[in-house]
């Protein structure tokens, strides 16, 4: 089988990189600096799961590649219109689609341009960041990836790709309930991201303040109202059950969303919080703490802007 992953960053280059450890033909489609930096160091992984170098096949958009048979989206949501028409020469009829991209809002996209039957759903847990030099940094225990048909059928498809993944060095995980599963990455994610940029800390911080287990509980309860009024199928106490996944984590844990803003890099905003804000109001759902989590995102998105100007 031949892959496909859209990107070589923090998430795509190291489950990418797990696959092409196992020897499975992968081929990522990066860019011009990206590719420099691969043909000179590798695509180096250090892990705690074991360290790695590798040395990757890759492609740039516009040259020539026969069709794929699963093409790979790690990249940032905010780069997804990019990448769709760069993966567009690669897709053939049979060619599947894995998106690893947080929240929901891509799917609507992906469905439109490569057909509904053509895409499963996925999601991923992991702490990873690519450093200056080009190293993906991977420090938590989960490195996982789950997917599965939309439909929740265990297709003969999927159980290829279950096979193909089995034995590498990362956790893929074939479901059942894939869309539950991204409802719930998405409920963990939204409030984990909303808080740890709002108060510019890592969880560990957040939830030993005075307020912080109710504030983390209520933006938890938020989101889920708005989700469920949207008919999403989360379960029954699922903001119960996160917190007390959040209150487990590692003190010094941050969101990848936490970790671009230290470093002066756009954020998933739009795709993430203010999705959910939409649909909060088609729902006429009051979400205080979701505006101000919103809100604080969007000012630094315009101070950004304002910095970025000034530079130039």
């Amino acid at each position: 089988m031949h892959i496909l992953v859209v990107g070589a960053g923090a998430v795509g280059g190291y489950f990418g990189g797990r696959l092409l450890e196992k020897g499975i033909d992968v081929t990522f489609l990066v860019r011009k600096r990206r590719k420099q930096q691969l043909q000179e160091r590798g695509l180096v992984i250090q892990s705690v799961h074991g360290n790695t170098v590798l040395t990757p096949k890759t492609i740039m958009a516009g040259e020539k590649a026969e069709a794929f048979d699963l093409v790979i989206f790690s990249n940032k949501a905010y780069h997804l219109h990019e990448a769709i028409q760069d993966v567009k020469p690669y897709v053939g009829k049979e060619t599947l689609i894995l998106p690893l991209l947080n929240g929901m809002a891509h799917m609507d996209l992906l469905w439109s341009e490569f057909g509904k039957e053509n895409v499963l759903g996925g999601l991923c847990f992991i702490e990873t960041t690519l450093d200056e030099q080009g190293t993906i940094v991977q420090s938590s225990s989960s490195h996982d990836v789950k997917f599965g048909e939309w439909s929740g059928e265990i297709t003969e498809r999927v159980k290829k790709l279950e096979q193909l993944f089995t034995g590498c060095n990362a956790h893929f995980h074939l479901s059942d309930q894939i869309v539950t599963d991204m409802w719930h990455k998405y409920l963990f994610i939204a409030t984990m991201s909303g808080v740890t940029t709002l108060f510019r800390a890592p969880i560990g911080p957040i939830r030993a303040g005075e307020y912080g287990q109710e504030i983390i509980l209520r933006l938890l309860k938020e989101i889920a109202a708005v989700m469920r009024a949207h008919g999403a199928p989360i379960a029954e106490q699922i903001e119960e059950k996160q917190l007390a996944q959040m209150n487990k984590l590692a003190p010094e844990m941050k969101s990848s969303m936490q970790r671009d803003m230290e470093k002066g890099q756009m954020v998933e905003a739009d795709h993430l919080q203010g999705y959910l804000l939409k649909l909060a109001q088609q729902y006429h759902i009051d979400t205080p703490l979701l505006k101000a989590v919103y809100h604080h995102l969007k000012l630094y998105e315009q101070q950004r802007g304002a910095d970025s100007k000034h530079r130039f």
